[in-house]
C-alpha cells in the first residue's frame, strides 16, 4: 500500500489530459536539444516515467521524442542518468522502438546494456531480437579494446534465452557453452593489478598481485570461485562471477531445450553408457562435447562452493555469500541431475554431507529448501530415504521461523510447485497444514494469493474438519505467534497496543491457559479438530482484537472459506459423512468466532452462501442434522446475533424439508419444524407497547412467512394455522413502532407477500405446486417442455387466483 502522497501523484500522473502530455513532451524535446544536462531535465525527464509507467497500457509519445529518447540512449556520451530514463520511459511508451534500436547496435558495453533491456522488453517475437542474439555472439567471440562487452553481454543472454529457448542454434550453444566453461574453470588465481601510491617523489606504481584468499583468510589452493575473495578483480574473475550467476537460467533454458531437440531416442544404449562412464570422470571432460563438458565443470564448480561454505567466514557479509552459493549450488546440481541422472550417485554424498551440517541451524533455514527440492526430484533413483528431511522441514522451519518474510514466501513457492508430488510423498505435508499456516497468519497481506492456491492441495479426508476450525481461528493464530514473540523477546510492548497486550501476555504465562495456547500454537493436526474452550480463549485474546496483524489476518478467512468450500463440494461431492460435519461446524461455529470488527459478519456471509451450496448437493443433510438445525432455528436470540446466517437456515428449511428430497420427512418432523418456526414469527411480531423497535430486516419476515406456508403445504392440516399467522402481518406492519423502523416499500413488501401466501393457501395443490415443486423444477425440461413448462403452470395459477381474488377476504 502506498503513503498517500505517493498514491496522488500516481493519480495525477494516470488522470493528466492528452493535450498536457503532448506540451510536456514538446518541453522535453527542447531541452534534451540543449548541450547541458540540467536538473530541470532530470526532473521532467523523471516525471514523463511516472506518466508512462503509472498505467497498464502504452502511452502514445510524440515521434520526435522518441527519435530524441533514442539517441540519448544510444549516446556513450551521454550521462547514465539520462540513458537510464530513457530506457525506462521508451519501455512503457508506444510505438515500439525494437527495430530502430536493433539496426546499429552500439559496442560500448553500458550503452548495449540499456538498449537491450528495451528490445528484449518490445520484442514480440524471437525474430525481433536476431540482430541483438547475433549482435552478442560476435561480443563474445571477439576481444574488444574495453574487455567489457561480454560481462554486460551475459546477462542479457541469459534473458534471451529465457524468454526465446530456441532462439540459438545448436553450434551457438556449444559455441556459448565453450565459453562458460573456460570462464567458469579457468579464471586466474591472482588478483587483479591495483595502482598505488609511490609517495610524494614518484609516480604510481602498479604492486605485484597478491593471491586470493578463502572467506577465513586463507590463501585460495583450488580453482578461482565467488567465494575467493580479493581487493580487486581481474576480468576473467569477473566472467566467473557473472557465469555463475546465468548457469542456472542457461542449463534450464537453452541446453534443456537442446537435449529435449536430440531426443533420448537418437542415442544408443552403448554410447548412453560411455557417456556417463566419461562424466563420471573428470580428467576425461575434455573429450565431452560442449554441453556435456558445460554440465561436468558446473558441477565441480558447485561441489567446491559447497566445501568452501564450510569455512568459518571472518566476516558477516561473507557469511550470507556463503548461505546464497549454498542456495545456488544445490539448484544447479539439482538441475545436471535431471538432465543426466549419472551424477546423482556423484552428487548424493555431497548433498547428504551438507544436510547434515545444517540440519538445525536456523540460520541456514533457507538453505534447506533447494536440498528437499534435491531429495524430492532424486532420492527414489538413488534408493535415498527422504522422510527425515521433510519431517524435519515441515516441523520445525515454519514454528521457530514464520516471522522471517522471505523464508515464507520461498516456503510456500516450494510447496506450490511440488503440491502434486507432496501429496503423493511426503506423508506428513498435509498433516502439517497448523504450521504452514502460521506463515500466512503472520504475514497475511503477502501470501494471500499463494495460500489461495495452495489451500486445496492440503484438503485431505481425515483432517478437513480439523482445517476448517484451524481457518476460523487464524486471527488467534496471529495474536499467539505475536503473544510468543513478546514472550521470546521478555519486551511487553512492541508498539501502542502494549497496554493492551499486557493482560494477554500474563495469560500466555499461566500455566492454567497453557493447554489452550499449546493447541492453536500446534505443529501438526491429529490432535482434534477443536477445544471445548474455545470461548475462554476469545476472552482472553480479546484485548489482541484492534491488532493491525490480526486484523489484517482476519480479513483474508472469508477468502480462504470460499476456497475451501468450493474444493469439498467440488471434490468430495459423495462423502455424506463430511457432508454432515461439515453442516454441524457451521452451525455450530456461527456463534463462536473471535470477536473482531466485521469479522463475524463477513464469516457468517460465507456460511450462509455455502451452507445454501451444502444443502442443495446433499438435501438429506436437513434431516439428518435436524435435531441441530431445530435448536438453532427456534432461539429468537439467534436472529439478534447471526440474522443473515439464521435466515438462510430458514430458507434451506423451507426448501428442502420435503418428502420429494428424503422420505424421512413424515407430517412430525414437519410439524415440529412448523410449529418452532410459528413461535419465533409469534414473539418477534408481538405488537405490545414495551415493546422494542424491531432491529432484523423485513427480508427475515418474508422468509419466515414463506418457508412456513411451505411447510404447510407439505403437511395440509397446517394451513389454517398458517393462515390465522399471516392475517396477523398487516397489523404488525403497519403498528406505530414498526412504521418508524421500516420505510414505507419495506412494510408494503410484508403485507404483499401476506397476502399472496394467503391467496395461494386457498388451493391448497395450487400452493403445493408454486411453493414447492418438485426437485427437478430447475432442470431445462420444466422450462423448455410445452408439456411440463413452468411458465405454462405459473399462467394457470395466475388465472385462477385473479379469478378467485373477489372472493378472498383481505387482510385486517
Amino acid at each position: 500500500m502506498y503513503a498517500a502522497a505517493t498514491e496522488s501523484l500516481i493519480k495525477q500522473a494516470r488522470e493528466i489530459k492528452e493535450e498536457e502530455l503532448q506540451r510536456f513532451c514538446g518541453r522535453i524535446v527542447k531541452l534534451l536539444h540543449t548541450k547541458d544536462v540540467s536538473g530541470d531535465t532530470v526532473d521532467s525527464l523523471q516525471r514523463l516515467n511516472l506518466i508512462v509507467s503509472a498505467t497498464k497500457y502504452a502511452r502514445e509519445l510524440p515521434s520526435d521524442l522518441v527519435r530524441k529518447l533514442q539517441t540519448v540512449l544510444r549516446s556513450s556520451s551521454c550521462p547514465e542518468q539520462l540513458q537510464v530514463l530513457s530506457s525506462s520511459i521508451v519501455r512503457e511508451s508506444f510505438p515500439p522502438s525494437v527495430h530502430s534500436l536493433c539496426s546499429d547496435p552500439s559496442h560500448d558495453s553500458r550503452t548495449f546494456s540499456h538498449v537491450a533491456s528495451v528490445v528484449l522488453t518490445q520484442a514480440g517475437n524471437k525474430e525481433d531480437v536476431m540482430p541483438l542474439c547475433h549482435h552478442l555472439l560476435k561480443s563474445l567471440e571477439s576481444r574488444l579494446s574495453d574487455g567489457q562487452i561480454p560481462r554486460h553481454a551475459l546477462p542479457v543472454l541469459s534473458k534471451m534465452s529465457t524468454v526465446y529457448p530456441e532462439i540459438l542454434t545448436d553450434d551457438e550453444v556449444n559455441l556459448v557453452s565453450r565459453k562458460l566453461v573456460d570462464w567458469l574453470r579457468y579464471a586466474s588465481m591472482q588478483q587483479g593489478a591495483s595502482m598505488s601510491s609511490g609517495g610524494f617523489f614518484s609516480g604510481p606504481r602498479t604492486r605485484q598481485p597478491a593471491p586470493l584468499t578463502e572467506v577465513d583468510g586463507v590463501v585460495t589452493g583450488d580453482f578461482f570461485t565467488v567465494l575467493c575473495l580479493g581487493q580487486s578483480y581481474t576480468e576473467d574473475q569477473w566472467m566467473n562471477m557473472y557465469t555463475f550467476s546465468m548457469i542456472k537460467s542457461w542449463l534450464s533454458c537453452a541446453l534443456g531445450v537442446m537435449c529435449c531437440a536430440v531426443g533420448a531416442d537418437d542415442r544408443s544404449e552403448v554410447d548412453s553408457s560411455v557417456m556417463s562412464m566419461v562424466s563420471a570422470t573428470s580428467s576425461s571432460s575434455r573429450l565431452l562435447p560442449p554441453k556435456e563438458r558445460l554440465r561436468e565443470k558446473a558441477f565441480e564448480y558447485c561441489q567446491r562452493l559447497i566445501e568452501q561454505s564450510d569455512r568459518k567466514a571472518l566476516k558477516k557479509t561473507d557469511t550470507e555469500l556463503q548461505k546464497a552459493c549454498i542456495v545456488e549450488s544445490v539448484s544447479v546440481m539439482d538441475i545436471i541431475c535431471g538432465e543426466d541422472p549419472s551424477y546423482v550417485y556423484r552428487a548424493f554424498p555431497c548433498i547428504k554431507a551438507l544436510y547434515g551440517r545444517l540440519n538445525g541451524d536456523l540460520a541456514y533455514a533457507r538453505a534447506l529448501l533447494p536440498i528437499a527440492q534435491f531429495y524430492l526430484n532424486h532420492s527414489e533413483i538413488a534408493a535415498v530415504d527422504s522422510e527425515a528431511v521433510f519431517c524435519q522441514l515441515f516441523s520445525h522451519c515454519p514454528a521457530e521461523q514464520f516471522n522471517e518474510p522471505l523464508l515464507a514466501f520461498e516456503f510456500v513457492q516450494f510447496c506450490l510447485l511440488n503440491a502434486s508430488v507432496l501429496q503423493d510423498r511426503v506423508t506428513n505435508y498435509r498433516q502439517s497444514f497448523p504450521n504452514l499456516l502460521k506463515f500466512l497468519a503472520w504475514n497475511s497481506s503477502g501470501l494471500i494469493a499463494e495460500f489461495v492456491e495452495l489451500l486445496p492441495s492440503l484438503i485431505a479426508p481425515d483432517t478437513a474438519i480439523e482445517l476448517l476450525h484451524t481457518i476460523l481461528d487464524l486471527p488467534c493464530l496471529a495474536a499467539a505467534l505475536d503473544l510468543q514473540q513478546r514472550y521470546a523477546s521478555d519486551r511487553t510492548a512492541w508498539d501502542q497496543q502494549g497496554a493492551k497486550v499486557a493482560a494477554c501476555l500474563d495469560a500466555f504465562r499461566q500455566p492454567s491457559y497453557r493447554g489452550l495456547f499449546l493447541y492453536i500454537l500446534r505443529p501438526e493436526a491429529g490432535t482434534g479438530d477443536t477445544i471445548d474452550r474455545l470461548k475462554m480463549l476469545h476472552e482472553i485474546l480479546a484485548d489482541m482484537a484492534e491488532s493491525p496483524r490480526v486484523v489484517r489476518c482476519a480479513q483474508v478467512v472469508p477468502v480462504l472459506l470460499h476456497v475451501y468450500f468450493n474444493t469439498v463440494t467440488q471434490v468430495r461431492k459423495a462423502d455424506e459423512k463430511m457432508m454432515n460435519q461439515l453442516l454441524l461446524v457451521l452451525l455450530e461455529r456461527s456463534s463462536q468466532l473471535y470477536n473482531i470488527k466485521t469479522f463475524n459478519v463477513e464469516v457468517q456471509k460465507v456460511f450462509s452462501t455455502h451452507l445454501q451450496a451444502l444443502c442443495k448437493l446433499h438435501p438429506p443433510l436437513i434431516v439428518d442434522q435436524s435435531r441441530e438445525i431445530l435448536e438453532l432455528a427456534s432461539s429468537p436470540a439467534n436472529i439478534y446475533s447471526k440474522e443473515d446466517f439464521y435466515t438462510h437456515v430458514v430458507w434451506v428449511i423451507g426448501e428442502y424439508l420435503s418428502v420429494s428430497y428424503d422420505p424421512r420427512c413424515t407430517v412430525e418432523r414437519i410439524t415440529s419444524f412448523f410449529e418452532s418456526l410459528e413461535a419465533v414469527l409469534f414473539e418477534i411480531t408481538q405488537v405490545r407497547q414495551s415493546a422494542s423497535p424491531p432491529s432484523f430486516s423485513p427480508r427475515l419476515i418474508t422468509v419466515l412467512m414463506t418457508t412456513l406456508a411451505k411447510l404447510a403445504t407439505r403437511s395440509q392440516d397446517l394451513i389454517p394455522r398458517v393462515s390465522l399467522c399471516l392475517s396477523k402481518m398487516r397489523t404488525f406492519a403497519c403498528s406505530a413502532i414498526v412504521m418508524t423502523c421500516y420505510s414505507e416499500e419495506d412494510t408494503e413488501e410484508i403485507i404483499t407477500r401476506a397476502h399472496e401466501l394467503i391467496n395461494l393457501l386457498k388451493l391448497p395443490n395450487v400452493a403445493q405446486f408454486v411453493l414447492a415443486p418438485s426437485a427437478g423444477g430447475d432442470g431445462p425440461r420444466w422450462h423448455r417442455d410445452t408439456n411440463a413448462s413452468l411458465p405454462q403452470g405459473m399462467r394457470a395459477v395466475s388465472g385462477l387466483l385473479h379469478r378467485h381474488s373477489s372472493s378472498l377476504p383481505t387482510l385486517g
